[in-house]
């Protein structure tokens, strides 16, 4: 639309204006009608390859040729140069700069006409020059709102850029659950059916036959006790599972421990975040008391307080023999984090006193 319209004034110009010559005052109006044309066509220059004082500096130039058409001239329509500078004035400068430079535009045009500086002074009333900075309220309406628009760009830009990041720390903390998932379910089972494996491969050379199938008893248990967790596993990650106490409930059950789970507190829906990281604690929580208290009595604990979800697990000591085998380390620590990512804390020791005494404690508190 612009180069149309700058276009069709520069062809009515040419059309219009006269005398046109090569010589004497025709030579002086061809010769400003080449510098208004040159100064129009300059509108379509991009805006970031001129500085602000060069840009300044053509269109007053521009302004001064218009005027000096208008008086040069003795026909046509000298004065659309004016009027689509002016306009173009208020678009490329700031607003201060821009009022002063159409100003002194209206007030050079109309004294050429009110002076009578030049032939066509009779054809065009003094007070038309005065209007020739008018447009430049256009010009600064339509830099306001390119620059709204701009400004919105921008913004919608930096929100797509933020919604990246945010998408990449997402991805960067579900690996993170996910790698402590995988550690939970194979790292403390697959590192005792090893060993068990390894123990009974050495007890093949001996020829002791019963503890070789005791070994291989104890590895087929903890393979079952593997798909077990690994069932439990699946049933906390999946957005569907359970409400809390229904799903922990459960898992106490397949686990064994019937009838040891304590509800205090008003019990309400919690995210299904939190419902899945409280079921991983406490799979973990389980899982180490097998281990670490076999035949250990289990005791669990789930609070509703106003803020805040809180679950404890305590086990007694152990009354079978210990074989804990060989675990990764990584268990507390997964819990810690998992805790921390939701804004709670965990804490972990030994039971010093009461029905547990010697044991072990676990104790998750999650703000809601």
């Amino acid at each position: 639309m612009q180069w149309a319209l700058t276009l069709a004034v520069i062809a009515v110009g040419a059309l219009t204006i006269r005398p046109v010559g090569l010589s004497g005052r025709g030579l002086a109006v061809a010769a400003l009608f080449v510098v208004n044309s040159a100064a129009l066509l300059a509108r379509r220059l991009p805006e970031h390859k001129l500085p602000q004082h060069l840009v300044f500096t053509w269109l007053t130039l521009g302004i001064v040729a218009a005027a000096a058409l208008m008086g040069v001239s003795s026909s046509g329509t000298s004065y659309l140069f004016a009027f689509f500078l002016a306009g173009h004035i208020g678009y490329r400068l700031k607003t201060a700069q821009a009022l002063v430079l159409a100003g002194a535009c209206g007030l050079l045009c109309g004294g050429v006409l009110y002076f009578h500086l030049g032939p066509g002074h009779h054809l065009l009333p003094w007070t038309l020059g005065l209007t020739t900075g008018a447009p430049v309220l256009i010009g600064i309406v339509n830099r306001s709102q390119r620059q709204a628009v701009r400004a919105a760009i921008e913004a919608a830009e930096s929100a797509e850029r933020a919604a990246r990041a945010e998408a990449r720390t997402a991805v960067l903390t579900e690996r993170g659950r996910i790698a402590r998932d995988v550690h939970d379910v194979l790292a403390h089972s697959l590192a005792g059916i090893n060993m068990q494996l390894e123990l009974a491969d050495a007890l093949l050379d001996t020829g002791d036959l019963e503890k070789v199938r005791e070994a291989n008893n104890k590895a087929h248990g903890l393979v079952k006790e593997s798909l077990k967790q690994a069932q439990w596993t699946v049933h906390a990650l999946r957005e569907d599972a359970l409400p809390l106490v229904e799903s922990l409930t459960a898992m106490l059950a397949s686990s064994g421990h019937r009838d040891v789970l304590t509800v205090t507190g008003t019990v309400r829906a919690v995210p299904a975040r939190v419902t899945q990281n409280l079921l991983r604690i406490a799979q973990e929580a389980l899982t180490n008391a097998a281990r670490h208290a076999p035949g250990a009595e289990v005791d669990v604990e789930l609070a509703y307080a106003a803020s805040s979800t809180a679950l404890r697990i305590r086990n007694g000591p152990a009354t079978r023999r210990v074989n804990a085998g060989v675990g990764s380390g990584m268990g507390l620590i997964g819990m810690r984090e998992r805790v921390a990512l939701l804004g709670g804390t965990v804490t972990a020791g030994p039971v010093t006193e009461g029905p547990h005494q010697g044991g072990w404690q676990v104790e998750a508190v999650i703000p809601e």
